[in-house]
């Protein structure tokens, strides 16, 4: 036997209709705010650092644990310093060196400039010498003339002449010599001078990588995850541990084109989590892309991705952070609210928000 089928009369089929269509319009319409708001879904995310070591090396010590919380300054690591240790102490023996260097240099500076005055004295006493057998050759020659003396007394004075006369060249040519020396024990001593200055350097930057060796945080923040254990060798700028900044949080979401243009920097923003829909986060709008692009899947759905949207970060003040420190969780969904007429109050149930 067939079922008995309810037959509906028109009327009743247009009150359904008409009821559920209202239903569903009242459904549609309360999930909104009007035209002065506009809203996206997003995550709670944070500012990361990788704390990475500069040199490669062998971790020696992890001084914190994930989930720790860690001040600016704080030291999170240590790596292996003896090698760097040793490399320390043969500069800092160079150095030593260099210093001596430069000491024997500038003495060899003196002893050569001594020289220098002991060949001039040299080169006088021959110009002395050769003026004196040059006045006497200017006697001989008179006194040859007059008959008063013999040839070979002014061959033997002119050849005294040039002997002196060759005796002062010689001097001169010992203190160019001497003067030369003194040129070179400088340049020896400025060499001397610069590898003292190239040894502090070294040391230096010998001191700097073993300051480098300790491993600190760079801002206020807690440790999300270690990367590296102790005793594992890394090679420069291998990842030791992963930081995250709850200080800096913010929530990524995206508009329409159709909305985003009205989007200012400062704009008001309530923030709602999946997690905690009884608190209404306070938000400002800091960041509006430039450019559009397809909105990722994991944002928004299939309709939605075939849009340009613009992407934008809403971030939560710092104070309230500081309040909450230990329940900010980062990858939290929600809805993020955004106010685009400044002259439109809050929904109730989104002007009662968290106060710092």
């Amino acid at each position: 036997m067939n079922p008995t089928v309810k037959k509906w009369s028109p009327a009743a089929i247009v009150l359904v209709l008409t009821v559920g269509g209202y239903s569903y319009w009242s459904g549609q319409r309360g999930n909104g705010l009007g035209e002065g708001f506009i809203s996206g879904n997003g995550r709670i995310e944070a500012t990361e650092v990788d704390v990475a070591t500069k040199l490669p090396g062998r971790v020696q010590a992890i001084l914190v644990d994930e989930g720790d919380f860690v001040k600016a300054g704080q030291p999170l690591a240590r790596m292996d310093i003896s090698s760097l240790q040793a490399q320390r102490d043969e500069a800092v023996a160079r150095q030593a060196q260099a210093r001596y260097g430069v000491d024997t240099a500038r003495a060899q500076i003196a002893l050569r400039e001594s020289d220098v005055r002991a060949a001039e004295a040299q080169a006088a006493a021959r110009a002395a010498e050769l003026d004196a057998a040059q006045r006497r050759l200017a006697r001989s020659t008179t006194l040859e003339k007059e008959g008063a003396s013999s040839s070979q007394e002014l061959d033997d004075d002119r050849a005294r002449v040039r002997g002196q006369q060759a005796a002062l060249d010689a001097a001169k040519a010992q203190v160019a010599a001497a003067q030369a020396a003194v040129a070179a024990a400088k340049a020896q001593a400025t060499g001397a001078v610069s590898s003292v200055d190239a040894a502090v350097a070294t040391v230096a930057r010998i001191d700097s990588e073993l300051h480098d060796a300790q491993l600190v945080a760079p801002r206020d923040g807690r440790v999300q995850f270690l990367v590296a254990q102790p005793g594992e060798v890394l090679g420069a700028g291998g990842k030791v541990l992963n930081l995250v900044d709850l200080s800096d949080v913010y929530m990524t979401f995206f508009l329409p084109e159709t909305v985003a243009g009205r989007v200012a920097l400062g704009s008001e923003v309530r923030i709602v989590l999946d997690a905690a829909p009884q608190y209404v986060i306070p938000a400002q709008v800091s960041f509006v892309a430039s450019t559009a692009q397809f909105t990722p899947k994991t944002v928004e759905t299939a309709s939605e991705r075939q849009k340009l949207m613009f992407r934008v970060k809403a971030r939560i003040d710092r104070a309230l952070l500081a309040r909450h420190l230990e329940q900010v969780k980062t990858g939290l969904p929600g809805v993020a609210w955004v106010r685009l007429d400044a002259r439109q109050p809050w929904p109730a149930d989104l002007a009662n928000v968290m106060k710092p």
